[in-house]
C-alpha cells in the first residue's frame, strides 16, 4: 500500500482491498449504498452525532457514511475517514462535496499516528472485522478519543442470521469448491459475531461501558432496480466473490444462473429482499 504504513499480520489484507475487493467495491459502490442503506441509518441513529463534534469513521470505504457524518457534525465540526484502500479513497474525495469538513486518509488503523484525544466520536460501519490483532487495533484507535468518548460500530453476527450472504454462497457452492475453513477469530466479515469475543478485545483495549444490541433486518439486494442488479449484486459483494476468483466464465455463468433462480423466489416486483443481522456495539473510552 502507497505512503502507509500497515502492520505486518494485516499486509495480506491491504493487498486485498487495494486489490480485487476494493474493484468490486468501486464497480458497484452505488448499489451496495443503497443495500447497506437500512444499517447505515440505525448506525448513525445510534452514535446520535452533535454538531460541532470531531468524528473518526474507521474503514470508510468509499465515503457514504463519512459524508454524511460530515453533514451532521456542520461547519464547527470534522470528521476523518480512514481506510486501507487506496482506490476507495479516491472515490470518496471524488464524492465530498467541497464544502464539507471533512478529510479521508489512508492508513492502517492498527498503527495510525491518530492525535492523542482529537476525537469526540469513533464510528464505523463493518470496518474493523478485518484487523489480525484487533485488541491492538483497537487499543491504538481508542487513544484518538477523548477520557469518556464514545464509540459506535456495526458488526455482522454469525452466517446463519446473514442469509443475504450465505443463501448465494450457497448456490456458487454448487459449482466451486469450498472456501478454505476460517476460524471464529479469523479477520473476515463474521469474526465479530460473537459477542463475547468482542467484548473480550473492547475490554483488553481500555473501552468500558460495553453494550452490544441485536439488530435484525431485511436488506433488498436489488437496491430497487430488479432480479439483474441483485444478481449482479450478490456475485460481487461477500465471500461469494472471494469463492468466485479466479474462475473462469463459463463457470461464472453457471454460478449466476444458479444464484438468479434462487434470488428470483424471493423477489417481488423491483426488491429482492433478505434477511440480515448486525451488532451495534456501543462504548466508552474509559478514563
Amino acid at each position: 500500500m502507497d505512503n502507509a504504513r500497515v502492520h505486518n499480520r494485516n499486509a495480506d489484507q491491504a493487498a486485498y482491498w487495494n486489490g480485487p475487493a476494493g474493484r468490486r467495491w468501486l464497480n458497484r459502490q452505488e448499489t451496495l449504498d443503497l443495500v447497506l442503506e437500512p444499517i447505515h441509518e440505525v448506525l448513525l441513529d445510534r452514535a446520535a452525532v452533535a454538531a460541532g463534534e470531531r468524528v473518526i469513521d474507521i474503514g470508510c470505504g468509499c465515503g457514504a457514511t463519512t459524508i454524511e457524518l460530515a453533514r451532521r457534525v456542520g461547519p464547527k465540526g470534522r470528521v476523518t475517514g480512514v481506510d486501507i484502500s487506496a482506490p476507495m479513497l479516491a472515490r470518496a474525495r471524488e464524492r465530498a462535496p467541497a464544502d464539507l469538513p471533512v478529510e479521508f486518509v489512508l492508513a492502517d488503523a492498527t498503527v495510525h499516528a491518530f492525535e492523542p484525544g482529537g476525537a469526540d466520536l469513533l464510528f464505523s460501519r463493518f470496518g474493523v472485522m478485518f484487523f489480525a490483532d484487533p485488541a491492538l487495533s483497537f487499543r491504538n484507535m481508542r487513544r484518538a478519543l477523548q477520557p469518556g468518548s464514545r464509540m459506535v460500530f456495526g458488526s455482522w453476527r454469525e452466517p446463519r442470521k446473514n442469509p443475504w450472504m450465505m443463501l448465494p454462497l450457497q448456490e456458487a457452492y454448487k459449482h466451486v469448491p469450498r472456501l478454505p475453513e476460517v476460524g471464529p477469530e479469523d479477520p473476515g466479515p463474521f469474526s465479530f459475531a460473537r459477542e463475547e469475543r468482542v467484548r473480550r478485545i473492547l475490554n483488553e483495549a481500555g473501552f468500558a461501558s460495553i453494550a452490544l444490541e441485536a439488530v435484525d433486518l431485511s436488506l433488498d439486494l436489488a437496491a430497487g432496480q430488479g432480479l439483474d442488479t441483485a444478481a449482479r449484486a450478490a456475485l460481487d459483494i461477500g465471500p461469494v466473490s472471494r469463492a468466485l476468483e479466479g474462475q473462469p466464465p463459463e463457470v461464472l455463468a453457471k454460478v449466476e444462473g444458479s444464484i438468479r433462480a434462487a434470488l428470483s423466489a424471493l423477489g417481488k416486483g423491483k426488491t429482492v429482499a433478505l434477511g440480515a443481522s448486525v451488532w451495534i456495539v456501543t462504548a466508552t473510552s474509559g478514563g
